[in-house]
């Protein structure tokens, strides 16, 4: 008999949203083996197991997972907050992350705060209403009560993309400070003494914290070389762009003239201002060198190709993913951990010796 025929011949059903009880008496089981062979599918025989499945795909039926999880507390959820969506890095993140829990049978929530605090708060309320087995933050800056919320999440909290020295949980990154350290470092091995950055603002409530911890780096370095931090430029808000990029080193060059070279604390940054400089008559890297951060695809195809600062935020998902599934199983209890994922530097024509 064709299932569709069997739906028909298997009793009334309630309208819309297929049940457990409508797989059932398709299947010709009970409620119980229904959902013993969702949950735990080795302990029902595979023959029933079988018939159960065909009854699934044929009603379109979708498990209510919510129901048990009211007391087991497992969810198959795993929290993802990310500062926004359209940077391919984070989405890098999300990539790794998901190829190490799919296995698994675990699952992202993903929020995004468009670098804004409360709206970081917000988010963080409705992701835990979801009951999430774990939380993933990037950064390591949050608002009292967006911490206080976490603190008292009680489920494994790991910050991303950062090294904080006061973590909540566990951490998994780099040091955006040494970010900015080694492109100072990188151009005055060049040989420029002349040297600016450019960053967004840190006025209101919508920060680029860990830009930011960059821009501090690439200016310690700085004074550590005896130079002068007078061409560091911090403008815009975040989320930075070309357009950032453009608008910056346009008014960077008319406040320092002199530049030999300029750090971009994004790569989007860096190639807006390259693409600026080229309508203004600026020759990169003739004129001014330039480097960047996040190894960006573009920043490979545009002309020159820029030098850039790299992370593999791709293995930082994956290591991020494989912490989680030691900590939900028999490492529940480990204590707080810290990996430095490194950077480096990835050396392209758009910066010369001075």
């Amino acid at each position: 008999m064709a299932e569709a025929d069997r739906v028909k011949k298997a009793g009334p059903r309630s309208t819309g949203r297929p049940t457990i009880r409508d797989v059932s008496q398709l299947a010709g089981v009970s409620r119980m083996t229904v959902s013993r062979a969702i949950s735990d599918p080795e302990l029902v025989l595979p023959a029933t197991r079988e018939k159960v499945a065909k009854a699934i795909a044929a009603l379109g039926y979708v498990p209510d997972r919510t129901a048990g999880s009211l007391s087991s507390r497992k969810t198959g959820f795993i929290a993802l907050m990310l500062p926004t969506l359209t940077n391919a890095n984070f989405a890098a993140v999300a990539h790794g992350l998901t190829e190490a829990l799919r296995d698994a049978n675990f699952h992202l929530l993903i929020a995004y705060t468009e670098y804004d605090m409360v709206e970081e708060e917000r988010q963080l309320r409705n992701l835990l209403a979801r009951r999430p087995e774990a939380i993933v933050m990037t950064g390591a800056t949050h608002s009292p009560a967006a911490s206080k919320l976490l603190l008292a999440a009680d489920v494994p909290i790991i910050e991303i993309a950062d090294l904080p020295s006061r973590p909540i949980g566990h951490v998994i990154g780099f040091s955006n400070h040494e970010v900015g350290r080694t492109a100072a470092r990188y151009l005055i091995d060049k040989g420029h003494t002349r040297i600016g950055a450019i960053g967004g603002t840190v006025e209101g409530e919508v920060r680029d914290h860990r830009g930011e911890e960059r821009m501090r780096g690439f200016e310690d370095e700085l004074r550590l070389a005896g130079l002068s931090a007078d061409a560091v430029l911090r403008y815009g808000e975040a989320p930075l762009s070309y357009d950032h990029g453009a608008a910056a080193i346009g008014r960077l060059l008319e406040k320092s003239p002199d530049c030999q070279a300029v750090f971009a604390v994004s790569d989007l940054s860096a190639v807006g201002a390259m693409m600026q400089c080229q309508r203004m008559g600026v020759s990169i890297p003739d004129q001014l060198s330039l480097i960047g951060f996040g190894d960006f695809e573009i920043g490979r195809i545009v002309n020159p190709p820029l030098t850039t600062i790299h992370v593999d935020f791709n293995e930082l998902g994956r290591r991020t993913g494989a912490t989680l599934l030691a900590l939900l199983g028999e490492d529940g209890n480990a204590r707080p951990g810290r990996v430095d994922v490194g950077l480096s530097v990835v050396e392209r024509e758009s910066v010369r010796k001075a």
